[in-house]
């Protein structure tokens, strides 16, 4: 193939290439921005300083390299933002309907949509690597890296700069023809490409996903304090979920939905054309105590390939005990209480102190004592 040359022309020419290619492999859209974030870099030092990043130690020792990604990655000159629909093919029309059901379900096991297909960091990676190849093979882009959400930089106000929506007061982007129901993933390359215009926020004075988190993490428009998230409760933090807040998760064990479902711009949610992301091992339907049941080997087998394999068998195991308590606080019927007790108090014996402690709260939910009291 003809490499082309480094003229305004030609680099035009290259950033619409890039983007009819990125749609060919999958993506949804493709924007283009340049490396100066010095405006997002106050923002972030107070939100580590308040310390609503939690145990994501990370996050404070990278600092504001995250804000500077030519620091990161030196060399680079732009970043160009995919944008990747996950919401399966054959998720039903009235899918947030469906969603919601499900979480009034005592005994149902809620796993995030975007958890229940193949681990979008790999789908992601390796089509951006094709994307990244395909402008390799054209030009010489200097320095070109391929992130999925795997390096310190903040991928939504890099989108955010780069047109492909506004952050929602949620803190996740939001694009009126997709509403949230994307991935996000990046490449930094040295090329002085032509960037995109931002576009306009469209939230107004809704506060929806605000008012609707159930243990009212989201602080303030984009203000999240993540300790409080169930998310990061469920996938990122590896101690115990503490007490005030067990209650709150209800029936979720992977993440949370709820300011993505009652989100009015998702109701133009858009298909994934990927089948990547169609939903595997019925965790759609899934219900707790069929969960509790998997063996170490079995969760390891049923996981490989998905983002919930990285959280390991002994946080799955916590986010179920405290899902069974809630459902034990919550469920009339008596079959199910009886089976769910016993499972939990069969469980005691072998585990570890963390695994204990929320197997004890979850049967002190049905007023159950559990057998023996030593830990």
């Amino acid at each position: 193939m003809e490499q082309l040359g480094t003229s305004p022309k030609d680099l035009h020419a290259l950033a619409q290439d890039i983007k009819q290619q990125g749609r060919a492999l999958g993506f949804s859209q493709i924007g283009i921005t340049g490396v100066d974030l010095r405006e997002a870099e106050a923002p972030l030092l107070d939100w580590l300083a308040a310390g609503h990043h939690g145990g994501m130690d990370y996050m404070r020792r990278h600092g504001l390299m995250r804000a500077r990604p030519a620091e990161l990655v030196p060399g680079t000159l732009r970043v160009i933002t995919a944008r990747m629909d996950y919401l399966p093919r054959n998720a039903p029309g009235n899918w947030r309907e469906v969603e919601w059901q499900r979480l009034a379900q005592p005994e149902a096991a809620t796993v995030s949509l975007y958890a229940r297909g193949r681990d979008y960091h790999k789908v992601l990676r390796r089509k951006l690597k094709q994307l990244a190849d395909h402008i390799a093979a054209q030009i010489d882009p200097g320095v070109v890296r391929v992130f999925t959400d795997s390096a310190p930089a903040l991928e939504v106000e890099l989108a955010t700069r780069a047109g492909l929506g506004w952050r929602g007061k949620h803190t996740l982007l939001l694009q009126r023809d997709s509403g949230s129901m994307f991935f996000l993933g990046e490449i930094f390359v040295g090329l002085p490409l032509p960037v995109d215009a931002p576009t306009s926020a469209h939230c107004g004075s809704c506060r929806k996903c605000i008012d609707i988190c159930p243990t009212r993490a989201i602080i303030g428009p984009a203000q999240l304090d993540a300790r409080r998230c169930i998310s990061y409760l469920t996938i990122e933090h590896d101690g115990a979920i503490p007490l005030e807040l067990r209650p709150l998760i209800g029936n979720r064990i992977y993440g949370c939905d709820d300011c993505q479902l009652i989100c009015p711009w998702n109701r133009h949610a858009q298909r994934s054309p990927l089948p990547d992301f169609e939903v595997r091992h019925g965790l759609d339907q899934a219900v707790l105590l069929d969960l509790w049941a998997w063996t170490e080997a079995e969760f390891a087998t049923r996981t490989e390939g998905s983002a919930i394999h990285r959280i390991g068998y002994t946080r799955w195991r916590r986010n179920l005990a405290v899902a069974l308590g809630n459902g034990l606080r919550e469920h009339r019927d008596v079959a199910w209480r009886q089976a769910a007790v016993q499972a939990l108090q069969n469980a005691r014996a072998h585990a570890d102190p963390l695994l204990r402690d929320h197997l004890d709260w979850a049967l002190a939910q049905a007023g159950t004592q559990p057998l023996g009291t030593s830990r």
